[in-house]
């Protein structure tokens, strides 16, 4: 996707004008934020500039009591998982302390309503975070070419990011399903758009190839309570001895789907999420799950994102997080090793 001539002049952001004013990016945002915290010659300066380059007068402080903020987006691929709740947690908090008021957007799963929304944010707002993005390499990058824009959850050339590493973690899941004797174990997998659906299951086939094992992909499936039950459906019809699901919201799903169709979890069926999201412990059995560092993620992607306005460095960056197996009930030895 070629990103259109914008319908509106973008809005001058604070790096600009900070450039402008030969000052560092933060003395214009805290500026901007509550004028009382700069004295009133460098207040006067930075207004008489941001008005000359023509920044938006709906975020440009007419006197000094009136508060501005400069402002961030956070673009998220949905809100049906909880673990997302925790990113945004993360990055309000990060977000607010250092004076910038915080967008949330969703793209409801859609690439186009995606590619739709960075497109309008890039006219409009200082800088984006992008959470697990759906849109093309060329678009992302288009668009970090007229704004500050960093990525959670997918690598992508040239641009900077926070990867939290569960793939390895579902690796070390599928290590303990074969400890437990399991041979044939299912994928579930996630949205057919998802970069992270494809990391994990290479991380998976590579770790049931080393064990010699059989890694059965199913499906690609919203990660939504609902798919989760019709995700159950089909592993039943597998033949397999234990399922790793995309995420945690599909496993619950899936877990009162196998309940309603006499599914004995593990006895039958041994069951994995990936995520620990809130309410994972509390399932029937509980759920073993890869946990992830959610809230962890939106501040240190929320902070790389800010570190780009104070700073010269426009070298890119990945930065990887870890994450760790949760055992619970919902896993066991494989039934022909069962009493």
């Amino acid at each position: 996707m070629t990103l259109p001539n914008r319908r509106i002049r973008r809005r001058v952001t604070l790096t600009e004008i900070a450039a402008a004013c030969g000052i560092a990016p933060s003395t214009v945002s805290r500026a901007m934020s509550n004028p009382n915290r700069v004295s009133p010659e460098m207040y006067e300066r930075i207004v008489r500039k941001a008005r000359e380059l023509g920044y938006e007068s709906a975020t440009l402080p007419e006197n000094r009591t009136r508060m501005a903020r400069g402002t961030i987006a956070l673009l998220l691929p949905n809100l049906t998982n909880p673990f997302n709740f925790d990113v945004i947690r993360g990055s309000q908090v990060q977000a607010q302390a250092a004076g910038f008021m915080q967008l949330l957007v969703t793209s409801e799963e859609s690439e186009q309503v995606e590619a739709n929304w960075l497109v309008e944010l890039s006219q409009s707002v200082d800088g984006i975070v992008v959470a697990s993005p759906r849109s093309k390499d060329e678009l992302l990058n288009q668009v970090g070419e007229r704004v500050p824009l960093v990525v959670l959850n997918r690598e992508i050339p040239w641009l900077s990011g926070v990867l939290i590493d569960t793939p390895s973690g579902l690796a070390l899941a599928l290590d303990y399903l074969v400890s437990l004797g399991h041979t044939r174990i299912a994928y579930v997998r996630g949205p057919s758009t998802s970069w992270t659906d494809e990391a994990r299951y290479r991380a998976l086939r590579a770790a049931a190839n080393r064990h010699e094992v059989e890694l059965i992909p199913i499906g690609a499936f919203r990660p939504t309570l609902s798919a989760g039950a019709a995700a159950a459906d089909a592993v039943a019809l597998a033949d397999v001895t234990a399922a790793i699901f995309f995420n945690d919201t599909l496993a619950i799903g899936a877990l009162g789907r196998f309940q309603h169709r006499g599914i004995s979890v593990p006895r039958d069926l041994s069951v994995i999420g990936c995520d620990d999201i809130f309410g994972s412990s509390f399932t029937s059995p509980p759920l073993t799950t890869v946990s992830a560092p959610g809230e962890q993620a939106g501040r240190a992607i929320t902070d790389m994102l800010l570190s780009k306005f104070t700073s010269k460095d426009r070298s890119h960056r990945i930065d990887r997080l870890q994450t760790h197996l949760t055992v619970r009930e919902s896993t066991g030895p494989a039934p022909s090793l069962g009493t």
